[in-house]
Formats: structure tokens, C-alpha cells, sequence
């Protein structure tokens, strides 16, 4: 026999080839890997590899996805500090399996004057963070109006 076994496994690997395919190729060039490789393709008897059935487009989307979330941020900042800052993908997970804790959350940092915002790793701004820039402000506003409203309340005989 002209092969050994790791040429054999070499070429089946390169080729996608049977072991007697591979085997006869390698004994036909004499034990050299790179004409057998060479002699396979001319004769078209090499095959193209066999994709892992998890290599979908729709995974391979779904995979992007959560990379890009897990590089994009969602901050809530205090005035001297960020109150959370986590991945968006976190973020998205907390969303979805405690609901209540976000309903709270959001409209409670909003009325204690925390920006929240979304920060993605190359620090390019989102069209998100208009939105939660007015939302912001306008919860502001009304708070401030709120407040001053009770501190001229003509019965307050403080």
C-alpha cells in the first residue's frame, strides 16, 4: 500500500471522498497527496462539503442578531452615574420574562429624571434615542409643573 492512513484521512478530508476512493486515487499518484487532489478534481470526482444543518440563513440571522444586541447597550443615567447598563439582548430577555418589572422600571426612572438610552459600541446615536429624549423631556415637564403647582397651592399654610 502507497498511503497510510492520515494521507488517506487527508485527502477524504480536501476531497470529500470514500476511503477506497481516496485510497485508489492516493496509490494511482503514488502517495502524493497534492496530485491525488490534483487527479480528483480533474476527473470531478471531488464533492463539495456537506453544510451543518444549523447553517440556515434564518440561524445565521438569528445569530447576528444577538451579536449585534449583545454589543449595543441600553443605559438608564442618574445625574452622577448609569443605574443599568446592560446588553440589549439582556435587556430584551428581562422584557420578555418580567414584564411588570419593565412597566414599572421605565415609567419610574422616566419621573425621577433618568435618560435612558441605547448606545451602541461604535457610539453612533439611534433614532430611538430622539424618542426617549421627548419622552424624557415631557415627563420632566410635567413633573416640574406638578411640583411647582403644589408649592404655590395657596391652602399649603406651611
Amino acid at each position: 500500500m502507497t498511503g497510510n492512513l492520515e494521507q488517506i484521512d487527508l485527502i477524504r478530508q480536501r476531497a470529500n471522498v470514500g476511503y477506497e476512493e481516496a485510497k485508489a486515487a492516493l496509490e494511482k499518484c503514488n502517495g502524493d497527496i497534492v496530485e491525488t487532489l490534483v487527479l480528483l478534481e480533474k476527473e470531478n470526482r471531488t464533492k463539495p462539503g456537506k453544510k451543518p444543518k444549523d447553517c440556515s440563513k434564518f440561524m445565521n440571522g438569528v445569530k447576528e442578531i444577538i451579536h449585534k444586541g449583545n454589543r449595543t447597550k441600553l443605559v438608564i443615567r442618574g445625574k452622577n452615574s448609569d443605574l443599568v447598563n446592560l446588553p440589549l439582548t439582556v435587556a430584551v430577555i428581562v422584557t420578555i420574562f418580567a414584564t411588570p418589572v419593565v412597566i414599572i422600571g421605565i415609567p419610574a426612572a422616566l419621573l425621577t429624571k433618568h435618560k435612558i438610552k441605547i448606545e451602541k459600541e461604535d457610539g453612533e446615536d439611534t433614532e430611538i434615542n430622539k424618542v426617549f429624549d421627548k419622552m424624557s423631556t415631557a415627563v420632566n415637564s410635567f413633573t416640574d409643573r406638578i411640583c411647582s403647582d403644589n408649592s404655590s397651592d395657596p391652602t399649603d399654610q406651611g
